[in-house]
């Protein structure tokens, strides 16, 4: 109840200071303030030509009626105010100079809580900034509000009992996906310019495909996650990373300009120092584009399948070249990696977050199968099996392992990474076009529909950067062959699915771009390609 109180009172203090700035300058010109993309923005605000004070308060109103509208904002944060103040008065201007920035509730903000959603979490204020947030300071960022998240993250919705459900902006009904949803439904309802999320199974790009927008999620290691919190604390096998969320690619290639700086190389010297690299980013070479319609796990939607095919038509008209991939095991690499490799320890560490909590949240099936004695899972897998293979799979993948098989499960992960490269190389590849899941699915089903992680969780295990970019709307026709979907496996999870995505015309539907480790700007540069075309 404090806790809710306390996000009340952030939401009259934005009022008060939108409200404050109304008064004092009447002629600021909102609208064209929030038109702005991010560099066009962080150019006028370095120039001088627009005051940091304006564009905050721009920002502060408009992220305030999303917050109203769709429960995304948990805390304000009070001392952007000083910050703004500071930013007036210094010579340095970084290159986020005056740019409001909101932060995943989970990333570290001194002062403030970072609570997953959990109670016992409230009222443990961060002792200091996580390294990313320390960095966009640098860089004259104003990070300004922390948004909400799933219980624990381990959820591509986003609800959890202190802040309750956040909605998606462009339909209420439906998720904004998650666990970086507050992010989502914030920055695709313009009431951020830059969010900094984190991914470890779609956590970034479910949001962003959700609620129309772009993000990037990078090498697990490429920027500091120092002062992140994680859903499972410790596990190797599935890699987390944080990563922007923005409107458009520009601005996530901004946003890792400033923070591949040596201020992020400094304060935590386990990244690698990459600096940016433009001359991959700005490159006009066409580029050799892998791409496959299908995982053979989860069937795509009609939506998602027109999605990759008109994408793949233009690049095509646009010059570069296109090279069908076939991509198999993706079953075993979601239960025997990933599954396995988050809960290798059975789940207990998981459970054990719970405790003390009153509700489990949207993971109920895995706090479940987590807290059952071995015998009862191994009975249960075998009785399921020949009904739903796939249940009696997630039921085998959730018990516990000795360090032995731990270690032989992250050198097989290492393995398979190496032959899903040489596959790539043997086509001579660049880049690779990929599916994601969408439209959004009706908020709640994201907690039935775990298995629809495939598309995305495939490059946490392989730990290759992935961004997502939206190209199309839902159709008529998309809905109507939406009745004769099956699915795979024709299981209670395929029929649910199918129930998930109905009624979706005119919602955003994006495609995946990924690249090879490390190669974050040629991402973008894939990603930049399909947003202009």
């Amino acid at each position: 109840a404090e806790a809710q109180e306390r996000q009340e009172r952030s939401l009259v203090r934005m009022e008060a200071v939108a409200h404050r700035v109304r008064e004092q300058h009447p002629s600021v010109n909102v609208v064209s303030i929030l038109s702005l993309r991010l560099p066009e923005l962080s150019r006028k605000l370095r120039d001088g030509s627009l005051p940091p004070d304006h564009v905050f308060y721009a920002y502060v109103g408009k992220a305030l009626q999303i917050a109203t509208e769709t429960n995304c904002i948990t805390e304000f944060l009070q001392e952007s105010e000083t910050q703004l103040r500071k930013a007036k008065l210094t010579e340095k201007r970084g290159l986020l100079y005056g740019v409001p920035v909101s932060i995943k509730d989970s990333i570290d903000c001194q002062g403030h809580d970072s609570t997953l959603g959990f109670i016992k979490n409230l009222n443990k204020p961060a002792a200091e900034d996580s390294v990313v947030v320390q960095v966009l300071k640098r860089q004259g960022a104003i990070p300004f509000v922390k948004t909400n998240v799933p219980q624990s993250l381990i959820s591509y919705d986003c609800k959890n009992l202190i802040f309750g459900q956040t909605r998606n902006p462009l339909l209420y009904t439906r998720t904004p996906g998650g666990s970086s949803g507050g992010e989502g439904a914030l920055v695709g309802g313009g009431g951020s310019i830059l969010g900094i999320g984190t991914d470890v199974g779609g956590s970034l790009r479910f949001p962003a495909a959700c609620c129309g927008i772009c993000a990037i999620k990078p090498t697990g290691n490429r920027l500091s996650k120092r002062g992140i919190l994680s859903g499972v604390v410790g596990q190797k096998a599935v890699a987390a990373a944080v990563g922007p969320l923005a409107k458009d690619v520009d601005s996530l290639a901004l946003c890792l300009r400033a923070l591949l700086s040596e201020d992020m190389f400094s304060l935590d010297s386990t990244v690698p120092p990459l600096p940016f690299n433009e001359e991959v980013y700005s490159s006009t070479k066409p580029l050799r584009i892998g791409y496959y319609e299908t995982d053979f796990f989860t069937m795509p939607s009609p939506a998602m399948r027109r999605a990759v095919r008109e994408t793949k038509q233009l690049l095509e008209e646009a010059g570069h070249t296109l090279v069908p991939f076939e991509i198999t095991n993706v079953d075993y690499v979601i239960f025997n990696y990933c599954v396995r490799g988050m809960f290798a320890d059975g789940g207990s560490s998981f459970v054990k977050k719970f405790k003390g909590e009153i509700e489990k949240g949207g993971t109920r099936l895995f706090f479940w199968l987590a807290k059952a004695p071995q015998w009862l899972k191994t009975l249960l897998s075998w009785i399921s099996k020949p009904f739903v293979p796939r249940f009696s799979s997630i039921i085998r993948s959730m018990k516990e392992n000795t360090v032995e098989e731990v270690w032989s499960l992250h050198h097989e992960i290492e393995d398979f990474c190496h032959q899903f490269i040489a596959q790539w190389k043997k086509l001579n590849l660049d880049v690779m076009l990929c599916p994601m899941l969408g439209p959004a699915l009706g908020i709640g089903y994201p907690a039935k529909l775990s298995v629809a992680v495939s598309y995305t969780m495939l490059y946490n295990a392989l730990d290759f950067p992935a961004g997502v970019v939206p190209v199309t709307l839902v159709t008529d026709e998309d809905e109507e062959q939406l009745k004769s979907y099956k699915g795979y496996y024709q299981d209670w999870w395929d029929r649910t699915l199918v129930k998930a995505l109905r009624g979706s015309e005119g919602m955003p539907v994006a495609v995946q771009c990924v690249a090879l480790p490390w190669q974050e700007e040629l991402c973008l540069r894939f990603m930049k390609e399909v947003e202009t075309l």
